[in-house]
């Protein structure tokens, strides 16, 4: 049996729905083994959706007291999803996910998983309607993360793909593209740091498969990387959501194990299909 578990945790404290005592609630009632928290760390230049500086000290307080609550029920973690650009910093976590949310371009940060028209305009303004310049620079900067924010997770690799479902705003086979990513994979796959399967945009209803697509997940497994399953939720409701087929993906992908935080540390276990 897999021992589910869910590190990608957004909370009331940055901009998820619901508070962390509501989210473990909810995780055991899905049969949690674990449940690591990873609020967005502070971006001075976008501060709406991330967790105001002067609350950090209070959240990691918060999620070891519910820690110490639960600690009978189900294990704990508290950890920070730090994007390339935030400068908060990172003492005090159990883990890190680290990820890419903008493109820096002109001086103007560029929100890669806002709205469509919000990207779309982006790439008219900066790339004259260029959208595999923009994936270059997208993977450019995933290519920086582990060494910016010394990541143990890497988060949403393709999030630049959250708003083409069908290939509506580029083709994911384009050459420029797959060169740009792959190059990321390799660059990334060269540490210990794991990927993500992140199903939040299948419970948000903007993909129906999670990131990284198929054809990616192939390369992460290619270039001798590792994986653990994520819901990226941001309400109790969604706590284990598409996690069943993240483990299909990954079998036919040819993955045979998967990681997922233990008080050991991270600690491989078998997907092997049977």
């Amino acid at each position: 049996m897999i021992p589910y578990s869910n590190l990608h945790t957004h909370t009331s404290y940055s901009d998820g729905a619901n508070t962390p005592e509501e989210m473990i609630c909810a995780a055991l009632e899905a049969g949690c083994v674990a449940l690591g928290f990873s609020d967005h760390s502070f971006t001075p230049f976008d501060p709406d959706y991330c967790m105001a500086r002067e609350r950090e000290e209070e959240y990691q307080s918060e999620i070891r007291r519910l820690a110490a609550k639960y600690q009978s029920q189900i294990a704990i973690f508290c950890g920070i999803e730090q994007d390339l650009y935030s400068s908060s910093p990172r003492e005090g976590y159990d883990f890190i996910i680290g990820s890419v949310h903008y493109v820096l371009k002109n001086e103007e940060y560029i929100p890669i998983d806002n709205t469509p028209e919000i990207l779309i305009n982006a790439v008219n303004k900066h790339y004259n309607g260029d959208f595999y310049a923009l994936a270059e620079d997208y993977y450019a900067a995933v290519s920086q993360i582990i060494d910016k924010t010394h990541c143990n997770i890497i988060g949403h690799f393709d999030l630049i793909t959250k708003f083409n479902e069908g290939n509506t705003l580029f083709d994911e086979t384009n050459p420029r593209y797959l060169a740009a990513a792959k190059k990321a994979i390799h660059k990334c796959a060269s540490g210990k740091t794991l990927f993500e399967i992140n199903t939040g945009a299948i419970s948000r209803g903007y993909r129906k498969t999670p990131y990284p697509s198929f054809p990616l997940l192939r390369e992460i497994l290619k270039a001798d990387a590792n994986v653990l399953f994520s819901s990226d939720c941001h309400s109790a409701k969604t706590i284990l959501t598409g996690f069943d087929f993240a483990v299909k993906q990954a079998q036919l992908a040819g993955f045979q194990q998967m990681y997922a935080l233990t008080s050991d540390g991270l600690m491989p276990f078998s997907i092997a299909a049977k």
